[in-house]
């Protein structure tokens, strides 16, 4: 199985850190109609991400468009069973990602939807946080463009 992982770090090992507060961005749909938005703060595993890819391109047997919005980053290491203390810090076990709430984790697009809905509930069910599916205001967007017209009539 092909886990993502980054290709090259600066650091091999990285501290555990906090995840604290709301996500800065990443907080509305860029490129799909639907999307799964995460609503707590955790690291999320390359194998999970991959889980719920899966989950998503199985429903939609293949239509439409996926998008993954969250990549694994962070280098986490564990030392084995029964090992006494000291002696350095574990190998590398797993690559995670930081997920702070409020970020779109999944997009779709050119799917129905209903099917959006069950294929991102699926993949909720993978993740080890609570998700909301969430998708594209259409009168926000028509809002924004009514403001451009207008703006534009105003300078000619």
């Amino acid at each position: 199985m092909n886990m993502l992982s980054p290709k090259k770090t600066k650091f091999r090992k990285q501290f555990k850190g906090r995840i604290h507060g709301n996500s800065k961005g990443n907080y509305a749909l860029t490129y799909g109609s639907y999307g799964l938005k995460a609503m707590e703060p955790e690291r999320v595993t390359s194998r999970q991400i991959e889980a719920a890819r899966k989950a998503i391109t199985r429903y939609l047997k293949r239509a439409g468009r996926m998008w993954i919005r969250i990549f694994p980053d962070v280098p986490v290491s564990k030392k084995p069973a029964e090992v006494r203390m000291g002696k350095g810090k574990g190998s590398i076990e797993f690559w995670a990602c930081r997920v702070k709430p409020g970020r779109i984790m999944f997009e779709v697009d050119g799917v129905d939807l209903n099917d959006a809905k069950k294929a991102m509930t699926l993949a909720a069910a993978k993740l080890p946080i609570k998700c909301k599916f969430v998708e594209r205001n259409i009168w926000l967007i028509k809002k924004k463009i009514q403001k451009i017209f207008q703006n534009l009539r105003m300078k000619s």
